[in-house]
């Protein structure tokens, strides 16, 4: 018998006056929300709708929560309660949100580890959230079963391959006597701790609250993404990420919609699988409308689709442009954090979009912007003016785990303080101009790398561009472009001498890039956000060891 199978008919939770979970009553006053509800209440109300398509399964609403009960049954034999964390290394598959929603479901707090990590940056987050279980998709036991060992993280696998060294808790699951429903828990509870990408250093462990996760699900599915149960989603973003796991899985579920899961994203294959599941939303990070537009040049018929979603880092205006001529169909761009659960601000439908800007705020949140180089207090700045972007609202994590240090230096004043610069205009759209650590001091003036990427990339030649600022003698810093050129194009000399020519026609003399690098590709993070730091440490080191890359 499958864990996925259909339930029996009947309810899925008991009644609302006394909860329970394996029989022993739960009784407390004040306000309870459980994130668990998300997919719950989708499974009371549609239980014969697809929730997941996984290949050539077809999971549907109450077969999929029944198997996160069962999931959840199994982990409370192995010592799972309330508060404990539960390590998740699980690739993009149905395993993923049963594993979740069984973690929420038992009262307990769900770590999502990216399928990308080694084993040492894994067992950094073991030990950091103190997880006392790892549910680890068996073909990723090679860097999780070391890492476990490590932590000291009881392994339970799903999914095949990777040997039979540790128990299988889907196959346990399908046997097992699921759980009554979710166990109450308060909305300052914490539900999911997710890990930032380490731009500086460790990455740290964002505690994000029930109420966290459900007003951000809650709010984002009505504006800006608008989902509906006639939506069929590609889950082209890892589940293990914020944009895939929150905007993606969490409001597809919540409207009752098909989320259809890639195990790991290629541009053919997603175009080829949103043309065969009628894919009428995607969402993706701007490295990925990249490789769309390339695929889709390569072929005449593409998928038709309503609406599309950028998030993660900017999305150049040219490219916006050209993936809507292409797919016919308006592209969304918005900003969110990890800490802030994820949602800031989207261009949404109820306003005109401004390409080029991340939007107005979302339900319930605002946003200003501060004077950047005062740490201690948010001293507004006006319209149009450039600072550190502040954030306050319900999306706001209850703090960094076991990091009060870090903590209080982003809580300031009642606000959140990003770490971005941006501005804010007179109709309140917000444009995110740069990461503060990101700006380029040349010679005593500051540059910020987007918008000399913004110049470049309207080059016909230029595919891609990240501009980093590498160590000068003079200027104390100089502005390097690293540009992937366009498919069939060589990067030699011409190449170098037309950037090099753009650039001085388009960008002023303090901004421009003094040297051009050619790479076949850009190094990406676990996101596919453009990891400039490394960036920056390889060109130095081709400084160091004498070149090794085309440029001018």
């Amino acid at each position: 018998m499958s864990a996925y199978e259909n339930p029996p008919a009947g309810p899925f939770t008991t009644d609302s006056g006394a909860v329970t979970d394996g029989g022993n009553a739960w009784a407390g006053p004040g306000a309870i929300l459980s994130a668990a509800t998300i997919l719950s209440d989708s499974a009371g109300r549609w239980p014969e709708r697809t929730a997941v398509v996984a290949g050539a399964e077809r999971i549907t609403y109450g077969a999929l929560w029944h198997a996160a009960l069962r999931y959840a049954a199994v982990l409370r034999e192995r010592g799972v309660g309330p508060g404990d964390r539960v390590g998740l290394l699980v690739a993009n598959s149905p395993h993923f949100p049963a594993a979740y929603f069984a973690v929420l479901a038992l009262g307990a707090t769900a770590v999502p580890v990216n399928v990308l990590l080694k084993s040492d940056d894994i067992t950094h987050v073991l030990r950091h959230s103190r997880a006392r279980v790892l549910v680890c998709s068996a073909e990723l036991l090679g860097e999780g079963e070391a890492a476990a060992g490590a932590a000291d993280a009881l392994v339970l696998t799903v999914g095949t391959g990777g040997g039979r060294r540790h128990p299988a808790l889907d196959e346990r699951a399908a046997t097992a006597e699921p759980s009554a429903g979710p166990v109450p828990r308060a909305p300052d509870d914490i539900a999911v701790i997710l890990y930032t990408s380490g731009t500086t250093g460790r990455p740290k462990g964002a505690a994000i609250t029930h109420l966290n996760l459900v007003m951000n699900v809650a709010t984002t599915m009505l504006s800006p993404f608008g989902m509906s149960a006639d939506d069929v989603l590609l889950g082209c973003l890892p589940l293990s990420h914020t944009f895939g796991q929150i905007c993606g899985m969490g409001t597809s579920f919540r409207a009752g919609a098909t989320l259809v899961l890639m195990r790991r994203f290629t541009a053919e294959g997603a175009l080829d699988l949103m043309e065969a599941e009628g894919c009428t939303v995607l969402m993706g990070v701007p490295t990925m409308y990249f490789a769309l537009l390339e695929a889709a040049s390569r072929r005449p018929v593409r998928p038709r689709l309503d609406r599309a979603y950028s998030g993660g880092s900017a999305l150049p205006v040219r490219t916006l442009a050209e993936f809507e001529a292409a797919f016919g169909c308006p592209v969304y761009e918005g900003y969110g954090l990890t800490e802030t659960s994820p949602c800031v601000a989207y261009n949404q439908r109820d306003w005109p979009r401004k390409p080029g800007t991340v939007g107005k705020p979302i339900w319930g949140v605002e946003v200003a912007i501060a004077r950047s180089e005062v740490e201690d207090a948010v001293e507004p700045l006006p319209s149009g003016e450039v600072g550190e972007i502040v954030v306050r609202g319900h999306n706001l994590m209850a703090g960094y785990v076991d990091d009060p240090r870090a903590t209080a230096a982003a809580f300031v004043d009642g606000w959140f303080r990003t770490g971005d610069l941006g501005l804010l205009d007179e109709e309140g759209y917000l444009t995110v101009v740069d990461r503060k650590k990101d700006v380029i001091l040349r010679g005593g003036y500051n540059v910020h790398p987007r918008e000399v990427e913004e110049a470049l990339l309207r080059h016909p030649a230029v595919a891609q561009v990240a501009v980093v600022g590498l160590p000068d003698p003079v200027y104390g810093q100089e502005v390097c472009a690293v540009v992937v050129p366009r498919d069939g194009l060589t990067p030699d000399g011409a190449l170098v001498d037309s950037v090099v020519t753009w650039g001085e026609r388009h960008i002023a003399a303090y901004r421009r890039p003094r040297r051009v690098v050619f790479l076949d590709r850009l190094p990406l993070g676990p996101s596919g956000k453009v990891l400039k730091r490394e960036l920056a440490v390889r060109l130095r080191s081709s400084d160091e060891a004498g070149g090794g890359t085309a440029e001018g």
